[in-house]
């Protein structure tokens, strides 16, 4: 009773300082990892049917019904290196290339039933960009996409029989983002409902673009060049926390059946989450737009024109952003004492979710904001994600009691239409190479790590041209059994 209140304690504490550090990771399998854990990931991120440590509670909760009596404590460190390069009218790369994160594991296994508590990072996307850049739309402001999202898991699992284990998790979800992007001005109005506008990658509507459009008819606006651009803004550059966050819940059930004392197969379900709107009361929208002097002045258009910066400060709510369910089926093989072989299916189902990319902007009650105090603007991107479908393979081989050397391939289909595609929502990745080992220090203690390595694939869509997107993933593990 000591030891497992001493690891509650430890998980909990090392758990809200895991909740601080940045969870941020870019698009693997969509937005989710390729693999949770170095033992599942070593094996190209099946995990469905087989024991692969508190990381289960990730994947699939009934295998931890597999483990043995006795209490087991996971801590491990992932890194994610990714490289991606958009051409558009000139050549440029993400200014992000190295991203850490956390994650820790307790499970007690006592008699048939096996409980605990875990924090792991579920997944994420983004990029930056320079201030020169085309995306910049001639700010002269970095652009920039962080998305983060992670998972307070408490698992039980229950050993029905010597052949099948059942289990469900609660799961407390968060998520977090900064975003500052930039919009040309004819992408800006070509998002409105004015005249000739085409609205093919999103719309912008509201209370703010009302009062827009009339200044717009009323001559206050060049009717030649309108908006240079305009800009959404909300970031706090800090990298344990974004800027607008939301709360929620998800669930997970799995099932693992023993066929024999060689093969096991695995069955585990996903909740889509239910998390609040991602919100922050510090955002900011602005436009550079091309005014008449004449009639921000006196209220009556001269015909002389000037470029101006409008900026806005107010509340923003990301509106409707939650995580997929997902349905995964997998197989272990035990070839041999020493080989193992593992098959896994999964099914996201990004299509329900990320049909669209929705922002309410509501700017602040400020006399000196004019006509748009108080204003709201809906602003909406088109996503249209496609479900994805993940096969993983792969095999764990013990050279000796103490040594276990793995390696896997994941395949999986892009998601996003090139049509939709945003450079700083770069989840374009496709297929991985694994490769992984593990190290028993003692019967108490272990060290597993795994390398994924993620082959450059292009993208292409009118907006950005060709996007390049190629990626090194690392994770290290230490296992303390007591």
């Amino acid at each position: 009773m000591k030891k497992s209140l001493s690891a509650v304690v430890l998980v909990v504490l090392v758990g809200c300082l895991s909740m601080s550090l940045p969870a941020t990771v870019y698009a693997t399998d969509g937005m989710n990892l390729e693999g949770y854990g170095p033992i599942a990931t070593g094996m190209g991120g099946a995990s469905m049917a087989y024991d692969n440590g508190t990381a289960a509670m990730m994947n699939n909760p009934a295998t931890l019904g597999l483990m043995p009596e006795g209490n087991r404590l996971d801590v491990a460190l992932g890194y994610l290196g990714p490289n991606i390069r958009v051409t558009g009218p000139q050549g440029m790369d993400s200014q992000s290339h190295a991203f850490y994160m956390p994650a820790i594991g307790w499970i007690q296994k006592s008699g048939q039933s096996a409980y605990g508590l875990g924090v792991f990072a579920q997944g994420g996307m983004g990029a930056q960009y320079a201030a020169d850049s085309f995306l910049a739309a001639g700010s002269g402001e970095k652009v920039r996409s962080e998305l983060s999202v992670g998972r307070l898991i408490v698992p039980y699992a229950y050993e029905v029989n010597k052949n099948l284990s059942v289990a469900a998790s609660v799961d407390l979800v968060w998520a977090g983002l900064d975003l500052k992007m930039a919009l040309p001005g004819q992408s800006f109005l070509d998002m409105a409902a004015f005249p000739g506008s085409t609205q093919t990658y999103g719309t912008v509507s509201g209370s703010l673009m009302d009062t827009f459009g009339s200044i717009y008819q009323a001559g206050g606006f060049n009717p030649a060049n309108p908006v240079k651009y305009g800009r959404f803004d909300f970031s706090n550059n800090d990298p344990y926390t974004g800027k607008a966050m939301g709360y929620g819940f998800a669930g997970k059930v799995g099932g693992v059946y023993k066929i024999n004392d060689a093969v096991s197969v695995g069955l585990a379900y996903h909740s889509k989450t239910a998390l609040s709107d991602l919100k922050t009361n510090s955002g900011q929208v602005s436009f550079n737009a091309n005014v008449d002097t004449g009639y921000f002045t006196t209220g009556t258009p001269n015909g002389v024109y000037a470029n101006q910066t409008i900026p806005l400060s107010g509340q923003i709510k990301v509106k409707d952003f939650q995580w997929p369910q997902m349905l995964g089926a997998g197989v272990s093989y035990q070839v041999s004492q020493d080989l193992m072989v593992v098959f896994d299916y999964k099914w996201i189902n990004w299509a329900d979710v990320m049909k669209n990319f929705k922002m309410v902007f509501t700017a602040d009650s400020n006399p000196s904001f004019g006509p748009f105090s108080g204003k709201e603007l809906d602003a909406t991107l088109f996503q249209k994600w496609k479900d994805q479908h993940v096969f993983m393979i792969g095999a764990g081989y013990k050279l000796n009691p103490e040594w276990v050397v793995r390696a896997g391939l994941n395949i999986a289909n892009n998601p996003i239409p090139d049509t939709y595609l945003n450079a700083l929502f770069p989840a374009i990745e496709k297929n991985h190479l694994t490769l992984g080992a593990g190290y028993m220090i003692s019967k108490a203690s272990s060290v597993d790590a795994s390398f994924a390595y993620a082959p450059r694939v292009k993208a292409t869509s009118a907006q950005m041209g060709a996007v390049y997107h190629s990626q090194t993933n690392a994770q290290v593990m230490y296992s303390y059994r007591f």
